[in-house]
């Protein structure tokens, strides 16, 4: 059965590829920002969001692709207060959401939904307690003047692959997560529905 992963993050393919997953690629082209505006309107968790999001791209593609199993994943940050953290359209954008995880616990949800034949078969959301420890102005310039505009497509503003690393005390939960995917959990239903070996 093929696998589609409806995403172009290039932390969620290079995972996938990593584990020996056979997969293709199919850019949803969802428009995300309207979706998280309608769920935050309704009051929705961040937990919540990043499902949705999640669901959203799984199915719009596997409507395109009803006889694959098409993989949507999507990562919200949430901040202490409960408010998330969108991707950085800016550096000074990215500077401000960095001073804003200074010092501070979040909490990073990455949701994976799989869909068939144009519907939900398949959902995990797990969750990633991050610790940034307290970054000096100088850091954030100097970080920034290394990672922008990498970094523009993450939430968190962080690949904790490369120099992201420095940001934090300490991470509680799977680094898979923490890169975008709750990958061990895709791979049990990956091997459940026989595309893997068990």
């Amino acid at each position: 059965m093929r696998v589609i992963l409806a995403s172009g993050s290039a932390s969620r393919r290079a995972m996938l590829e990593a584990a020996g997953v056979a997969f293709e690629i199919a850019r949803p082209n969802v428009d995300e920002d309207a979706a998280k505006a309608s769920l935050l309107s309704a009051d929705t968790s961040p937990r919540d969001v990043a499902d949705a999001l999640a669901q959203l791209k799984a199915v719009k593609v596997s409507a395109r692709e009803p006889a694959a199993l098409v993989l949507g994943s999507d990562s919200v940050v949430e901040l202490a207060d409960g408010t998330m953290l969108d991707k950085p359209t800016s550096r000074e954008e990215a500077a401000d959401h960095l001073r804003r995880l200074s010092g501070k616990r979040s909490r990073l949800h990455s949701a994976a939904v799989i869909a068939e034949g144009g519907r939900p078969v398949w959902r995990e959301v797990d969750t990633a307690q991050l610790f940034v420890r307290p970054l000096s102005d100088a850091f954030v310039d100097a970080y920034l003047d290394v990672e922008w505009p990498a970094i523009s497509g993450c939430v968190g503003c962080f690949r904790i692959e490369g120099p992201g690393a420095q940001l934090f005390s300490r991470i509680d939960g799977s680094q898979f997560t923490v890169l975008g995917l709750p990958l061990l959990p895709v791979l049990d239903y990956l091997r459940v529905r026989g595309v893997l070996m068990s």
